[in-house]
């Protein structure tokens, strides 16, 4: 049997996905499985700066941590748009609404906006809650070819697009110690757009939504890069719940990364897991009303790469 090993990190999972597409796609298996799997320990992620060019006292002096990255991207992006920092907390009450709809969540407790408001300030604007948290967990996905799938479901879900680009040159990143003067859109912009011309569709036809959601400020930033709002129309939409269950646009209906933690090896399956269970119509209290047939999933991993995902019945 055929075997690959991936790490991109929080886009491994997603990685993994496309291979084993794809493997199927090139006629080299009529079944492949994509799996992924974590267990992290205590604490922020990090990683070895000398892996990424930097040198080592940029981690011993404690900057080689996502935090600070998230906090300084969501700072920029809510003050170049006129996005309160309670917009924030909506998404992450949302999050863990939606989370304790979820048998298999980590999180399965609900917040409120003033909770989660009065939670600690770890990287402005983001509070504690926030985030979500490294964890363990595991996940896989069983493919095969189209034209075989009634032979092992009934309600089979297709893929219609996989898509993975990186980032270029003047991209905002995580681990960069320098910004480029000519600034370039984000790579999941690219993986989104590449995306949705494969799958012959666009972002009004999608009926359920996963969008990573390290933090608040990631599933903020990434509805407008996927073109699922324009830039600073968020204040409104979450103003009046535009991306709850019930909604138009629901968004990470199983909680999310905030709710579920991050194993980061297996997060991008658990996104398309939720995907598989809502176009069946068996994802019970959380169910999108209205028979959804379409949905996107989109991760991004450090050091700039981001994929996209589109799935239909």
């Amino acid at each position: 049997i055929q075997f690959t090993s991936v790490f991109n990190a929080c886009a491994t999972a997603a990685t993994s996905l496309q291979l084993a597409a794809e493997a199927i796609q090139l006629g080299k298996a009529d079944i492949s499985v994509a799996m992924g799997m974590d267990k992290h320990p205590r604490g922020a992620f990090g990683s070895n700066p000398e892996n990424m060019g930097l040198p080592r006292w940029y981690g011993e002096a404690g900057l080689h941590t996502t935090p600070k990255f998230f906090g300084m991207k969501a700072n920029r992006y809510i003050h170049d748009h006129g996005i309160s920092e309670e917009t924030l907390g909506r998404i992450a009450a949302k999050n863990f609404r939606n989370g304790s709809k979820n048998p298999l969540a980590f999180r399965r407790k609900p917040l409120s906006v003033e909770e989660i408001m009065a939670s600690p300030v770890l990287t402005y604007p983001l509070r504690q809650y926030m985030f979500c948290q490294p964890d363990e967990g595991a996940g896989a996905i069983v493919l095969c070819r189209a034209d075989r799938a009634h032979e092992y479901t009934s309600t089979p879900v297709y893929i219609r697009a996989s898509e993975i680009r990186q980032r270029r040159y003047g991209a905002y990143e995580s681990h960069s110690i320098s910004s480029s003067v000519h600034e370039q859109v984000s790579p999941t912009v690219f993986a989104s757009e590449a995306a949705f011309e494969s799958a012959g569709i666009g972002p009004g036809d999608v009926d359920v939504l996963q969008l990573q959601d390290t933090e608040a400020g990631a599933e903020l930033i990434h509805m407008a890069e996927n073109v699922f709002c324009a830039d600073g129309e968020h204040e409104q939409l979450l103003a009046d719940g535009a991306t709850d269950i019930d909604s138009p646009m629901p968004i990470n209906t199983d909680g999310g990364l905030i709710a579920n933690g991050e194993p980061i090896g297996a997060s991008g399956l658990r996104q398309v897991y939720e995907l598989v269970v809502q176009l069946r119509g068996q994802a019970g209290e959380r169910q999108v009303p209205g028979n959804p047939k379409t949905g996107f999933a989109q991760v991004y991993g450090a050091p700039g790469l981001a994929a996209a995902t589109i799935v239909s019945t």
